[in-house]
C-alpha cells in the first residue's frame, strides 16, 4: 500500500478499504459459488476458482497503479468465496459424530496459514513487495493441481439440484436463511462472532505498531503465534472441549470468554501482555467450530452449499463492516488531537460489546 500512498493517515484508510473490498466481493459471490457447487459438484467449482486466483495474484504482484491493485483485490475476493464450497465439502463428508471436529480442522488449517503466511510474507517483503503475491500465486496453482489429480467429488449426482437464480442473490439467500426460525438465533450469533473476530485482522498490525512500537518482524511473529494457538485450539482442543461440554455450552462459554479477552486486549499497555492474553484466551477459540456444527446439523445435505454460501456472506458482510469501523475508531481515539479522548483500545472494546451480545443470545437460548 505504501508503494502508492505516502500519508500514514491515508495508508490506514486505504488499508481498511483494501480489506473491505475483498469481503464485499466474497459477500456477493458466495451464494453463487454455493449454488453452482450444489448443481455441478464441489470439485469443479473449487478447481476453477483456484486457477483464476493463481493468475490474479500474479496481476497484483506487478500492479503498476493503485487502481490495478484494487481490481486484483476484487478478483481475489470473488475467487476467495470458494471457502463456501470448501465448507460445503466438509459438511458432505461429515456426520453427527465428527462434524464439529472436522470444522475445527478447517479452523486449524487457517491457523497454520497464519503461522506460515506472515513468516513468508515478512521474509519475502524485504526482497520486494511483489514477492509475497508471487508466492500466493504459486500456492493457489499448487492447490489447483492437487485438486485436479487427487481431490474426489463429495456430492453425488443424485443429491444435486438445479440452480434457482433468486438464491444466487446474496440478500435473497440471506433473507431466506434468516427466515428460518430454528436458525435465526444461531445465525445472529454467528454474524456477531464474525464481526468481533474481524477486529484482529483489520487492526492488529496498525494497533501493535502504533501502540507498542512493534516492527514488521515482531508483527509477523505475533501473527504466527496467533496461528499456532488457533491450530492447537481448533484442531486439538475441539476434540476435548466439545465432547465434554457439548456444542451449545461451548458456544456460551466461548462468547463470554471472547468478550473478556477483548477488554483485556484494549487495556494492555505493554506488548508482552498481548501474548499472555492470546495464550489464556485460546481455549475459547473452540466455540466457532461448535457453532458452525450446530447450524450445519439443522440443514439437509442438498442445501449445504446454499447454507455455507449464506454463512460466508455473513462473514464477508462482517469483514466489510469491521475494518471500516475499527480503523476509524483507532484513527480517532489514537490521534492525540486536543479535545479527543485517548483510547487506542476502542476497537477492542467494540469487539467486546458484540461478544457480550452474542453471549446473551446464546445464554437465553435453550440447547
Amino acid at each position: 500500500m505504501r508503494r502508492f500512498v505516502s500519508s500514514e493517515t491515508s495508508v490506514t484508510e486505504y488499508f481498511g478499504y483494501f480489506i473491505s473490498i475483498y469481503a464485499l466481493m466474497q459477500f456477493l459471490a458466495s451464494p453463487l459459488l454455493g449454488a453452482l457447487s450444489d448443481r455441478f459438484g464441489r470439485r469443479s467449482v473449487l478447481l476453477i476458482s483456484l486457477l483464476v486466483a493463481g493468475f490474479d495474484y500474479i496481476l497484483m504482484a506487478y500492479a503498476p497503479t493503485l487502481e490495478i491493485l484494487f481490481a486484483g483485490r476484487i478478483i481475489a475476493g470473488l475467487t476467495g468465496a470458494n471457502i463456501t464450497v470448501a465448507m460445503a465439502y466438509i459438511a458432505d463428508v461429515s456426520n453427527d459424530e465428527n462434524r464439529s471436529a472436522n470444522f475445527g480442522m478447517v479452523g486449524a488449517a487457517f491457523g497454520l496459514g497464519f503461522i506460515i503466511g506472515p513468516a513468508i510474507g515478512g521474509l519475502l517483503g524485504h526482497l520486494g513487495p511483489e514477492y509475497p503475491f508471487l508466492v500466493a500465486a504459486a500456492l493457489n496453482l499448487l492447490n489447483f493441481f492437487f485438486g485436479l489429480f487427487i481431490l474426489p467429488e463429495s456430492l453425488p449426482k443424485n443429491l444435486r439440484r438445479k440452480i434457482d437464480l433468486r438464491r444466487t442473490n446474496p440478500l435473497y439467500s440471506l433473507l431466506g436463511v434468516l427466515r428460518s426460525k430454528h436458525l435465526l438465533a444461531l445465525l445472529l450469533v454467528y454474524f456477531f462472532f464474525q464481526l468481533a473476530g474481524q477486529t484482529h485482522p483489520s487492526i492488529w498490525t496498525l494497533y501493535t505498531e502504533t501502540r507498542y512500537g512493534w516492527t514488521t518482524a515482531q508483527v509477523g511473529l505475533s501473527l504466527a503465534v496467533v496461528g499456532l494457538l488457533s491450530a492447537l485450539a481448533q484442531g486439538w482442543l475441539t476434540r476435548l472441549v466439545i465432547p465434554k461440554f457439548g456444542e451449545h455450552r461451548t458456544v456460551v462459554i466461548g462468547a463470554f470468554g471472547y468478550a473478556v479477552s477483548f477488554i483485556f486486549y484494549g487495556m494492555a499497555t505493554e506488548g508482552w501482555m498481548m501474548y499472555a492474553i492470546l495464550i489464556l484466551s485460546a481455549v475459547f477459540w473452540t466455540s466457532p467450530p461448535a457453532l458452525q456444527s450446530l447450524i450445519s446439523h439443522k440443514t439437509p445435505p442438498q442445501e449445504q452449499g446454499e447454507l455455507q454460501g449464506s454463512l460466508v456472506s455473513l462473514s464477508s458482510l462482517a469483514a466489510i463492516i469491521t475494518p471500516l469501523v475499527t480503523t476509524k475508531l483507532f484513527a480517532h481515539f489514537s490521534s492525540g488531537n486536543p479535545g479527543t479522548l485517548y483510547l487506542p483500545g476502542a476497537p477492542y472494546y467494540f469487539g467486546a460489546l458484540i461478544c457480550f451480545v452474542s453471549w446473551a443470545i446464546m445464554y437465553r437460548r435453550k440447547a
